[in-house]
């Protein structure tokens, strides 16, 4: 067999095994990159503009995480916090559109834009595979071994760098580099915070305000505590407001359907259609006769050409709440698992509201003209393969973001970018409350001014390690990365995180010893946007 021949045969074992040929190149690297996310892909395109060598593993084929995987309507809270290639990404956006930025896309628009990017600068991605062991001497990662996302086989390759950069929504790297995390919600004590633990204020009793209005029955019998609960309701007391725990707000999909008959694919029954789950729908339904409405039950955000980026809303809606507690920590075979559950609640949820005659005949004919559309995720069955982690572990770094921050009572020093969002949470649980379903968790504060987020923030202790950023999973509490943890400032952080880990390679120091001063000098000459000033 002649060199060429092998060479071919080389390439087409590797494109079968879903590998890009580019990363298979070489083993070593300045910047090894963990999560194909926006901050991922951000971050990969940095350090190569900036003259090193990088590479970026993603666990499956999805490129730019929820920014390509159906959040096409961007939270922010104010653009004018944004800079840096961030902002460049919703101007080239704007530019296939025809505008000078466009802040709502079409998934598949977000996706090529990400791998123009990525062709740009040739930027080696390794796909399908996880890191299922970090190699760690002195404080200092030296190496990661990789395996194939799904199941228990052996490892495929091992991958030195100087600096790593955890930029997954669950935090993984960190977990695997023994890196103290977070997970969950703090007692309002620990950082003497207002809006972290358990959240049941009075106002959420209101009815339309995520939560259900009184007098609705948690029990399979109206009214009878001895017919068993229905389908998604927690037997767990209501605790102390602020009290902290291990659950993790709610998860669900960012949804992109189309109208276009030319584009559409009907919602159909799912094969394992249970109308049990929605029957609290149909009882909050019933329990709110004036909400008539798609707005009711539905964020329904109108994208280009005809397409919807759909978000969660009411007392039950898209979040499929208390089902994902054990995703962050669980198994990538157990991930998949939950992802095909909400994918079942969601086809449900979506055929519930076109079928079920207690649904206002007003929504049910609205719903049913909008499908799946054609030209979307067409290698994932035209759905989203990107479920949207609202939070993950979340690191106990070098200094912990919180509420203090969010409303300006404490300033980070050595800002690497601005966060401008509301506190979000979304609710956690369903539990009762004197004999009515409730929900637990929701907390929406916001009118307050763009705010620094620390670089001490997207590191980790130096006894800790000395190697390792983290512009996602950053150390932050529960609640303040309610207002942190929004697509614009995962990619401003991504670039920030890669100028200092490129700082920290030609300066020869660990992440957490770069010269301050040099990097806020690079990320202002990069259009960075560093300090908020009032008019």
């Amino acid at each position: 067999m002649t060199k060429k021949m092998m060479h071919l045969v080389l390439i087409a074992w590797l494109l079968l095994l879903n590998v890009d040929v580019r990363a298979q190149q070489s083993q070593s690297y300045d910047i090894v990159i963990y999560g194909a996310t926006s901050a991922g892909i951000i971050a990969g395109y940095t350090a190569l503009k900036m003259g090193k060598t990088a590479v970026v593993i993603g666990t499956d084929e999805h490129i730019g995480g929820l920014s390509s995987g159906g959040l096409g309507q961007t939270d922010i809270g104010n653009k004018a916090a944004i800079g840096g290639l961030s902002r460049r990404f919703y101007q080239d956006l704007g530019q296939y559109y025809g505008k000078a930025e466009s802040w709502t896309f079409e998934p598949k628009v977000a996706g090529s834009m990400f791998e123009k990017y990525i062709q740009e600068v040739q930027l080696p991605i390794i796909k399908n595979q996880r890191i299922g062991k970090v190699k760690k001497k002195k404080g200092t990662i030296t190496a990661v071994l990789l395996y194939p996302t799904y199941g228990k086989g052996k490892a495929t390759q091992e991958i030195t760098g100087k600096v790593f950069l955890d930029c997954t929504y669950e935090g993984d790297l960190i977990a695997l580099a023994g890196v103290p995390f977070m997970l969950g919600r703090e007692d309002n004590s620990q950082f003497k915070e207002t809006l972290n633990g358990f959240q049941l204020p009075t106002y959420q009793k209101q009815s339309g305000w995520h939560q259900f209005p009184d007098h609705v029955s948690p029990y399979k019998t109206i009214g009878d505590p001895q017919s068993g609960l229905l389908w998604g309701i927690s037997k767990d007391k209501p605790s102390r407001v602020g009290t902290g725990d291990k659950r993790i707000q709610a998860y669900n999909f960012r949804i992109c359907l189309t109208d276009s008959a030319e584009n559409r694919i009907p919602i159909e029954r799912p094969t394992n259609y249970d109308p049990q789950k929605y029957e609290l729908l149909g009882r909050l339904i019933e329990a709110q006769p004036q909400y008539t409405m798609v707005k009711n039950y539905f964020i329904w955000s109108k994208m280009p050409n005809r397409k919807t980026d759909i978000n969660n809303r009411g007392g039950f809606s898209t979040d499929m709440i208390g089902a994902n507690y054990d995703w962050a920590t669980a198994s990538f075979d157990r991930r998949k698992a939950i992802y095909n559950e909400h994918l079942e609640y969601t086809i449900g949820y979506l055929y519930f509201m076109q079928t079920d005659p207690r649904v206002p005949e007003h929504i049910r004919s609205y719903v049913k003209n909008w499908g799946l559309p054609k030209d979307e995720y067409v290698n994932n069955g035209h759905f989203t393969p990107q479920l949207y982690i609202r939070e993950g572990r979340r690191m106990l770094g070098a200094y912990v973001m919180s509420e203090h921050n969010c409303t300006g009572k404490e300033t980070a020093i050595d800002p690497i970018g601005l966060a401008a969002y509301t506190m979000d949470s979304h609710n956690t649980q369903r539990i009762i409350v004197d004999g009515m379903v409730k929900n637990e968790g929701n907390v929406e504060v916001g009118k307050f001014s763009p705010y620094q987020i620390a670089y001490n923030s997207i590191t980790p202790k130096e006894r800790d390690c000395t190697n390792l950023l983290v512009p996602v999973c950053l150390s932050s509490t529960h609640i303040a990365f309610g207002s942190i943890r929004m697509e614009p400032v995962f990619m401003i952080l991504g670039e920030s995180a890669a100028v200092a880990a490129v700082q920290a390679i030609e300066q020869k120091k660990s992440v957490q010893k770069i010269d301050r001063g040099q990097l806020r000098e690079e990320l202002l000459r990069r259009q960075q946007i560093l300090e908020w000033k009032k008019n």
